[in-house]
């Protein structure tokens, strides 16, 4: 049997807690920052339709310090995208107002619409992590946020707010039929008040959600929505290299977490991982903060349907 000497052990130890030191630097110093944008092809348009490019936004926890993120998101507008789609917890500080629109910039010139999120709302509070692991747990509050300043500026510049309310566009020739709810994740979500059969000369429906809860995507699903678009689960944030997600922090499965899927047999779900954290979790690991720029294109005949509801699309992430 070999012998296990206390300097092996204390050694081991060392090793361990310089690994665990190390990671969480590079969790908050690097990833953090590491911006990215990812491009994906979604084939959501009827037959015979030009393509539609809408850059989905979710997630900013914008303070007023943070230089890179600002200038980051700055530089998006040069993607010159179609339609600007933003589900969701944009502040996490009563002075982020501003800085969140001079980081949208050109963006807020550009078709728009968005939906809130918790913290829109609230400031976020410091939380003990495991609790993610309990879909039930309790939710604790914090300072009220100047989500109203936000929702004029959003609106001043052309933006349309989707809360609980159905809109048509016509965004590059295609029209859209467009609904929200708010933040299911606060229970604040009232999809009664937009249910109901979709304008039938429609060429596209979108959806948008802050947290992708299964209820509130089968109701959109039921309605006949081509496109439902959510933030709100970070990708998960703290992700394991081979297993992918921890938690969701809301109720659909980890497969979900981020990225392009279908529900049920018509609608396809984008989830952002989002661009910021928690000022009081400012980590991420194996999940970079994104933006995505979604390419809708026209969907192929219909066959008959073998799908489970679990298919993903292709997608690709171009470091910015």
């Amino acid at each position: 049997m070999p012998v296990i000497t206390t300097s092996a052990v204390g050694r081991a130890a060392t090793v361990a807690a310089g690994a665990a030191v190390a990671g969480i630097g590079y969790a908050s110093l690097v990833e953090r920052n590491a911006f990215v944008l990812r491009e994906t092809t979604m084939p959501v348009l009827q037959p015979g339709s030009a393509s539609l490019r809408v850059l989905h936004i979710s997630d900013l926890h914008m303070t007023p310090n943070q230089k890179l993120k600002q200038q980051w998101l700055r530089d998006l507008d040069r993607l010159e995208p179609d339609l600007v789609v933003n589900t969701g917890d944009n502040l996490s500080h009563q002075k982020a107002v501003p800085a969140v629109v001079q980081s949208l910039g050109g963006l807020l010139s550009r078709p728009g619409l968005f939906v809130f999120g918790s913290n829109d709302y609230f400031a976020p509070v410091p939380k003990n992590p495991l609790k993610y692991f309990k879909k039930d747990h309790r939710r604790t509050y914090g300072a009220p946020l100047p989500w109203q300043d936000l929702r004029a500026a959003f609106n001043e510049r052309g933006w349309l707010d989707l809360t609980h309310v159905r809109r048509d566009l016509e965004v590059g020739g295609i029209r859209i039929a467009t609904a929200g709810v708010d933040d299911p994740h606060l229970r604040r979500d009232r999809y009664d008040t937009i249910a109901g059969p979709l304008n039938p000369l429609a060429d596209l429906r979108i959806g948008l959600t802050h947290s992708p809860e299964p209820r509130v995507l089968d109701r959109f699903a039921d309605d006949g929505y081509d496109l439902v678009l959510a933030g709100h689960t970070h990708g998960g944030q703290l992700c394991v290299p081979g297993f992918g997600a921890l938690v969701t922090n809301c109720g659909i499965d980890r497969s979900r977490v981020k990225g392009p899927s279908s529900w049920g047999e018509h609608t396809r779900l984008h989830v952002s991982a989002g661009i910021g954290t928690s000022p009081w979790a400012p980590y991420r690991f194996c999940c970079r903060p994104e933006a995505t720029l979604l390419t809708l294109v026209a969907a192929p005949p219909k066959q008959p349907s073998t799908e489970t509801g679990r298919g993903r699309s292709a997608s690709a992430a171009i470091a910015r």
